[in-house]
């Protein structure tokens, strides 16, 4: 019923399931193995609704598209436990038959049960065997194609994942194939406030398993449990943020600004405030001003940099800050973007998410770029990232808004993040799941006036 709620949620008013899920579980103070089942089974039918519908396509007497949402979601849930869980053919039945009994009434029980019958027997005879199930073209004949049906993910985030991976379809499908890993809860120590050794100490001292990150210093990642135990976490001097994020603030933190800095930096789409914060801690001596449009994400921010006196968080749009032009010495432009990159955490954005929002996002993520460079000063330093290595809002993004000036120089981002491998030829950053075990963050870092 709890994933039901939130498949629901996430149709009905775009809400994120990763957010809403865990807020569900601590209300209902479910036990540890309940929480188990119903994050699987949430995040597993999100993952592969586009799958999911096309298999019930084939078996339904109407279009999916024409089922009651309610009951469509409940099948949904139901064909997700035939396909890839093991739970047994007549408790997974039944158990979305009830569903559908409880939630839409008796008039659509014997549609249901005939559709998961069907389903059911098809995965009988394929021996669950998805390229088989779905009529997946063959991986020789149509790679793109075939990995998007056994992968769950639409064909053109297949294309855009290809085209960054440099066309490297064994790449490629472990990228997607990563995806589908239940990701790691990284925590950040925030510079200033905690250590990182400290907090394993406390985090161990709470009964819960971590390690140190693997890249990042400020970085421990948890085995498991929830961080909401933790002190450190609830007052603000630690906080859950994924190393990826952590590592391209860093990265901004350690390039040396040529000439005279003038004390000012900038967050220039500072919602919801993790990176806001952590910047401001690897930069005490520096002013940081947290630029945020919308007020109940500029809210996000304060919270996040309480205690903070080096931070002013102004609402206002990146396009147009209320700054005057090269009078700062770093912008941080962590611009919007399709959230391709972290498609393991909101599972939902890969079937939210069209190729037209790419087109819209990327227009913006222009603006926001070439309104980051005007604002730095000449030798000043702008860091562009994105948590999506679609090519569209990623290389091609810089090499447009570099090609039409002449007063900028890209660097080498490695450079900036030496103690992490598989970074490729530069002078780009893209960090993926399957390498990295981070999100697929990318980091462009741009000077102003030359090297």
């Amino acid at each position: 019923m709890l994933a039901w709620e939130v498949l629901r949620a996430v149709d009905e008013r775009g809400a994120y399931a990763n957010l809403l899920l865990a807020a569900l579980m601590a209300q209902r103070r479910l036990p540890a193995r309940d929480r188990g089942f119903a994050t699987e089974l949430t995040y597993g039918t999100l993952r592969a609704m586009g799958i999911l519908d096309v298999l019930l396509g084939t078996v339904a007497s109407r279009p999916v598209d024409a089922v009651d949402p309610k009951v469509r979601d409940a099948l949904r849930l139901g064909v997700y436990q035939l396909l890839y869980t093991r739970v047994p053919t007549r408790a997974a039945v039944a158990s979305t038959v009830d569903l559908v009994r409880h939630t839409s009434g008796e008039r659509p029980v014997r549609f249901a049960n005939a559709v998961l019958r069907r389903v059911a027997s098809r995965v009988e005879e394929t021996g669950g065997d998805l390229a088989a199930l779905l009529a997946a073209p063959r991986y020789d004949d149509d790679p793109i194609g075939h990995l998007s049906m056994v992968t769950a993910h639409p064909r053109w985030v297949v294309e855009a994942f290809a085209a960054a991976l440099g066309g490297d379809l064994a790449q490629t499908r472990s990228a997607l194939e990563a995806d589908d890993q239940r990701p790691t809860t990284h925590l950040v120590a925030r510079p200033g406030l905690i250590g990182s050794e400290a907090l394993m100490d406390a985090v161990r001292g709470a009964g819960l398993e971590a390690q140190p990150g693997r890249w990042s210093p400020y970085a421990v990642r948890l085995a498991g449990g929830d961080p909401g135990r933790l002190a450190e976490v609830s007052d603000g001097r630690a906080a859950v943020q994924d190393e990826g994020s952590q590592l391209v603030v860093a990265a901004l933190s350690r390039v040396v600004t040529v000439g005279t800095d003038v004390g000012v930096s900038v967050d220039l789409c500072a919602g919801p405030g993790g990176k806001t914060a952590l910047l401001a801690g690897l930069l005490p001596g520096t002013r940081l001003i947290a630029l945020e449009p919308r007020a109940t994400r500029a809210r996000l921010v304060s919270q996040a940099v309480a205690g903070r006196s080096n931070v002013t968080v102004v609402q206002a749009d990146g396009r147009v800050p209320p700054l005057r032009p090269g009078s700062v010495d770093r912008v941080l432009a962590d611009v919007p973007c399709t959230g391709l990159g972290a498609l393991r955490r909101r599972p939902e954005a890969r079937w939210r998410r069209t190729p037209s929002d790419v087109v819209v996002l990327s227009r913006l993520q222009r603006q926001l770029v070439a309104g980051a460079l005007d604002l730095v000063r000449p030798g000043g330093v702008v860091a562009y990232v994105t948590c999506s290595p679609h090519p569209a809002e990623t290389t091609d993004v810089v090499t447009d808004v570099v090609g039409q000036r002449t007063d900028v120089s890209v660097l080498d981002a490695r450079a900036y993040l030496p103690d992490v491998d598989g970074l490729g030829d530069g002078p780009f950053v893209q960090l993926w799941p399957h390498r990295h075990g981070t999100d697929a963050m990318f980091l462009a870092l741009l000077r102003r006036g030359g090297p």
